[in-house]
Formats: C-alpha cells, structure tokens, sequence
C-alpha cells in the first residue's frame, strides 16, 4: 500500500515539478501588481486571473498527459482540461488538471495501441491528427459536463471543512497529514493540488491565505536538519547536514531531508509537532501569503508575504517550526545511536525507484525468454554507453572467453541496444528504458558491473552451457578487438595522486575532473558533467573501484583522451560501497572505450589490485595503467 502511494505521489509530482516556474511566475506578480501588493498595478494585476485559471490547469495537463501518452498525450491533456475550466469557470483547475491530463494520455495510448499494425498506408498523419483532436473534443466535453462540475463541488466541500478547522482552532492538526506526505512525495500534490485552489480562493477576498503556509513552511524540515548537525553520532550524517541545511532552507528542496527521516522514522514527530506549532501561530495572528510559496524556500517564503507586518509573523512562524522541530528531534537523535545515512539515503532511491516502477531485486534475471542455447550477443548498457558498461563488457568477455561459445560481448547506451541482442545486462535503475529498448532480449538487472551475484549466475548458466555442447573453433571464441596499446600520453605521473585522505563523493569526482583539466584533457565543463553523470547512474563498478566520467553531452568539452588515478587507501563513500581507486576518464570519440579495456584488463590480477587501491606508489599505477 504505502508503495502505490508513493508511486501515486511521485506521478502527481511529475506533473507539477517542470511548471513550477509559472507557478513562481504567477506568485510574484500576484505579490506585486494586486490592490494590496508592493506595487498596485491594475492593468498587471489583470494577468493574475488568466494566469491561474488558463496557464497553470493546461501546463500541468499537457505533463500528465504527455507523461503518459507522449507527446500525442500531452496535446490532448491541455485539450481535455479546457472542457474542465469551462465547466466550473469560478474555480481554480489544478485539480481538474491532475485527473484530466493523465486521462487524455491513457486514452490516446490505448487508440495508438489499437491501430498498431493496422493503419492504413498513407493515412498516418491523418488519422494521427483527427485522433487527438476528435477524441480531445470528446474528453473537453466530458469534462466541461462532468469533471469541471465534480472538481468545483470537491472544492466547495474542502473548502467548508477548511473553514470548520479554522472556526474551532483545529487546522494545525493538518500537520498530521502535511509532514508524512512529504516523505511520501506527496508534498507537491496536496500543496498545489489542494492548498493553492482553496488559498486563492481566500486570497481573493482577504489578499491573503494561510493555506499557502501549511505545505511550503521550511522551519520543521530545517529543525530535524540542525539537530542531526549537532548531535549525530554517525560522522558522515553529521557532516553532510550543513550542506543538506543550505539546500533545503535557501534552495527550498525540502526533499534533501528525507533520508534523515528515514534513519530513524520517529523522527517524524519533530516536523509533525512543529510545523503544528507554526500553523497554531499563523492561525491565532492572522498570518497569511498573497501567493504560493513554490518552491518551499524561505526566500520564495518570505518573498510571498504581505508588505509591513506580514514578514514579521511569517519568520515567526518559521522560527516556531524551527525550535521545537529541533528540540523535539534533539533526544531522539542522541539516543538513536549511530546510524548510516547512506543506508536512508539508499531506502530513499529504492522508493523513489519503486515510486517510478523501476524497482527491482538485485541479481534478477527477467524479460524476454532466451534460451541459454539461444545465447549468441549479450549487450552490457549503461546511460551513455561510453563508462561503466564497456568496462564490464571487456571485463565479463574475457571471464567468458576460455568458454569457447562463440558468444559476442559488447556494449551501448541502454536507449540504443542493438536490435540483435540475445541479453541485456545493465544496472537495476535502467531497467524500464531497456526493455523498451529491446523487448527481444533477457535483461539481467545488477547494482554494479563487476561484481555481482547476477553476473555469477549468468557465468555459470553459461558455463554450463560449453560443458554440455560441443565448442566452436578456437578461432570463431569471442568477436573481438585485439586489444592496442594504450596511447601516448593517456596517463602521466601528473595525473597519479596516492595516499588521498578520505573525502565524500563528489569531492573526489570534482578532484579527479579537476587534474584532468589541469592536464589539459578536458575544459572546466567537464567536471560538471562528471557530477551529473554520477546523479544519473553511479559509476561504481565494483571492487573498490570507480570511474567517474562525463555524460555523452559532454564530448565537445573533451580535448584530448586521457585518465588520472586517486588513490584513497580510506576509500571514497558510494552509496553503501566504498572506491578505493577513482580513476577518472576522459576520451575523444570512443577512445574511451579502448581505455576502458586496458583498465579493465588490469583488474583481472585481485593481488595487485588489492595494492594498488591501498599501498602502490606512483610508478606501479603508472605500469599497470599505463
């Protein structure tokens, strides 16, 4: 239950997330230009109406439906949810938008799904066409009779209840509900979905709302965030805290503290309790934001309140949440003992997996049905294709090779595994594209390409395989590149650093992107590329290794190929493993790939590879990589 939940939260959040720059849009000039803003301007103020009602309903109706439908799909939300704001033309669509996107983009899915293999040649653009705009009049109907008029009366009551908990001293009680949606990913859903419908409604007659607050307030999260800071025992909770505090109270992504959350789950109380708090002092001084505060920045926070007065009661309210969040979470923490905050941040990726449908065991063998007889090319995909899918691929070829089947191992980007693949081999995260990639082929799920149980069950089904079959020729083994030489220059003794004091993760990426620069292989680019690449899937591969690389966007920023070693003999956190050897890649064309293939080789020998991540000096690395 509670993963639909959050799988049904992370949807709603989808849809909301790329809009949230209208919705800051509208709120600023909401802010500013109404009778009681900073600079009363009619004229602007006459962009506030059309905004809510037109601009926000149909952008997060073309996102659900294209979410869902593709392109086709999003055309069709932003056609089905017109009929929805027509119906009920006094009320805010967001949550008209959230049912009728999705809805347009299920039903031009099904429509394509029907005509597959039976469209008429010729007819596609047409039938194409009349399809969205005929089934989008149908759905823009509907929701003009229907959905605008249901969505209007959900409203009317939510809106009466609000009143009731506001009448009888009730509505900190919300918090109840507020804080858990959060961790939920549900936090965008009831903020805009609900709370921003029903605060312009009472902003509308009053200039202001306490709705906008209830969600958006970053004192509670801010709370947890100090108390870890002071008196974690763990040392890299502790550590990571500051910067968690300045990403979610300056940068408003209140996400940033959910996996400490998740550490220890009681702590759920401290937000509960003073977002509660803050809520009762709104409530009792009559506190109140002219617009949405989005995203939930004391910035964007601050910058929402009414002129004078207004700002004193709304840092109030935040300090409020702040003190007793963090005075509540205080004893819990220091009697939690010490926990891992990799471990919550890595329950935290799971749900969000899980939340996108992309969550499965690790070690798993699933798709298509290929027999092991059957097996002729296995493809290893990463996201790019150009990292850590062709070191495992030269790495699982040469295991296979005293085999003797004949079987092709190669790799590629997972969006683009070539239509002859017998398996697919990539990292758990990536398992939905490549299916969708190649329907054809088995995948085998893995958290890392160079170890993993999943390999060893594949190896041994293989190698079954060569004892109950008559080989192949020598000669037809494996189809193969002769392994050249390393070029010139790839990696000098600049570009080797032992003994490295331990540092997290994305210090010793940008430390590796930074001597590549200094080196001259690559522009001051590529170092955030080399961070984002790791934000899309991890370049951990395995056996205390890590090979921080750029994303395939990044190439014009490669100058020349080339690598550096850091050696940390402490090793380097990535997610619940550690990197002893970052080895950072940098390669023009699919020079990579031959790079690749030399440091792979180099990990067959596990002796010299347990000295070169802890003892080695600078002239072994330089002989075995070089």
């Amino acid at each position: 239950m509670k993963n639909k939940v959050q799988k049904f939260g992370k949807f709603l959040s989808a849809m909301v997330m790329p809009n949230i720059g209208a919705f800051i849009a509208w709120g600023f000039i909401t802010a500013f230009f109404i009778d009681k803003g900073w600079f009363p301007n009619a004229k602007l103020a006459g962009l506030v109406t059309p905004m809510l009602n037109y601009l926000l309903p149909i952008l997060v109706a073309y996102q659900g439906g294209k979410l869902v439908g593709g392109d086709r799909g999003g055309v069709m939300g932003a056609i089905a949810v017109i009929g929805a704001i027509v119906g009920a033309p006094d009320y805010p669509m967001l949550m008209g938008a959230m049912l009728m996107g999705p809805l347009a983009g299920w039903v031009i899915k099904k429509f394509d799904q029907a005509m597959d293999g039976h469209m008429p040649a010729g007819f596609e653009m047409l039938i194409n066409n009349f399809s969205v705009g005929i089934l989008g009049m149908i759905l823009a109907i509907i929701g003009s009779y229907l959905i605008g008029p249901l969505m209007a009366a959900i409203l009317t009551v939510l809106s009466a209840g609000v009143d009731v908990l506001v009448n009888r001293g009730l509505l900190p009680l919300a918090a109840i509900f507020v804080e858990p949606a959060k961790v939920l990913f549900l936090n965008n859903a009831i903020n805009h979905g609900i709370f921003t419908p029903i605060a312009t409604m009472q902003a509308e007659e009053a200039g202001k709302s306490i709705m906008y607050m209830l969600e958006a307030n970053p004192g509670p999260g801010l709370g947890v965030l100090l108390a870890y800071w002071m008196f974690s025992k763990d040392k890299a909770t502790k550590d990571s805290a500051p910067g968690a505090i300045i990403i979610h109270f300056f940068g408003g992504i209140h996400e940033i503290y959910f996996p400490y959350i998740l550490m220890n789950p009681i702590v759920i109380i401290a937000p509960i309790v003073g977002n509660a708090c803050a809520i009762l002092f709104y409530s009792i001084t009559g506190a109140g934001l002219v617009g949405p505060s989005s995203p939930g920045s004391i910035i964007a926070f601050m910058s929402m309140s009414p002129k004078g007065f207004g700002y004193v009661l709304t840092i109030g309210g935040v300090l409020i949440a702040t003190v007793v969040s963090f005075l509540i979470a205080m004893p819990i923490i220091k009697m939690s003992g010490s926990k891992s905050l990799e471990e919550a941040q890595a329950k935290k990726d799971s749900m969000k997996a899980e939340a996108k449908g992309t969550a499965a065991p690790a070690a798993a063998l699933t798709g298509a049905s290929v027999k092991t007889a059957d097996i002729k090319k296995i493809v290893f995909a990463c996201d790019a294709g150009m990292g850590s899918s062709a070191m495992g691929a030269t790495k699982f070829r040469n295991r296979i090779k005293s085999l003797n089947l004949g079987i092709t191992v190669t790799n590629s980007s997972v969006d683009n595994v070539p239509s002859n693949a017998n398996v697919v081999v990539c990292q758990t995260i990536l398992q939905d594209r490549a299916v969708k990639s190649a329907p054809q082929a088995r995948l085998v799920t893995l958290e890392n390409f160079l170890a993993d149980p999943s390999l060893d069950n594949l190896y041994e089904e293989l190698a079954q395989r060569a004892g109950g079959a008559e080989a192949p020729a020598p000669e037809a083994a494996v189809e193969e590149e002769p392994k050249k030489e390393g070029k010139k220059g790839v990696l000098v003794r600049e570009g080797i650093k032992t003994g490295l004091k331990s540092v997290d993760k994305e210090t010793a990426i940008r430390a590796a992107g930074q001597l590549l620069m200094e080196l001259g292989y690559v522009n001051k680019d590529y170092i955030d590329a080399m961070v984002e690449r790791e934000k899309i899937v991890t370049t951990y591969m395995g056996m205390g290794v890590a090979i921080p690389h750029g994303t395939s966007n990044a190439k014009e920023t490669v100058k020349k190929s080339g690598i550096v070693v850091m050696q940390y003999p402490d090793g380097v956190p990535f997610g619940d493993e550690k990197a002893h050897l970052v080895i950072g890649i940098a390669g023009v064309g699919d020079e990579h790939l031959e790079i690749l293939a030399n440091v792979a080789g180099s990990l067959e020998d596990m002796d010299l590879l347990e000295k070169l991540k802890t003892s080695a000096d600078v002239d072994t690395i330089m002989k075995t990589f070089g």
